[in-house]
């Protein structure tokens, strides 16, 4: 009986140490993509250079080794950063910038709109 309640909580564990890793990564990648927009066009821009430097030396694959090199560092970054979070215990619902991601309304903004004082009940 005891082994049975041990092997089960093991599996629950790392099942829910899995659904953190996969939400980190996907709210990390998210981020990157929106609020990291100006490092992305940076890193754009110095792939560009880097691929017309590299054009001398390598002809014919200078353009997919500096893509392939700046997709990797981004999925390295995301992925070890989550797994990082991940292994520290920090899971997302307890942060509390990530409330979009729970599903919980920010209270701080109501709106009142123009015929709310005739029409809306008032607390």
């Amino acid at each position: 009986m005891v082994s049975a309640q041990s092997s089960n909580l093991g599996k629950t564990y790392s099942l829910l140490m899995i659904k953190s890793f996969l939400i980190w990564t996907f709210t990390l990648a998210v981020c990157l993509l929106v609020v990291g927009f100006p490092l992305v066009v940076l890193m754009a821009t110095v792939g560009c250079l880097l691929s017309i430097v590299l054009q001398s030396v390598l002809p014919v694959s200078a353009v997919l080794l500096v893509a392939g090199c700046l997709v990797m560092f981004n999925v390295m970054a995301v992925l070890i950063v989550a797994g990082v979070l991940t292994a520290k215990g920090i899971h997302p619902n307890e942060v509390r910038w990530l409330n979009w991601l729970h599903g919980e309304e920010d209270k701080a903004h109501t709106s009142v709109y123009a015929a709310c004082p005739l029409t809306c009940e008032v607390k």
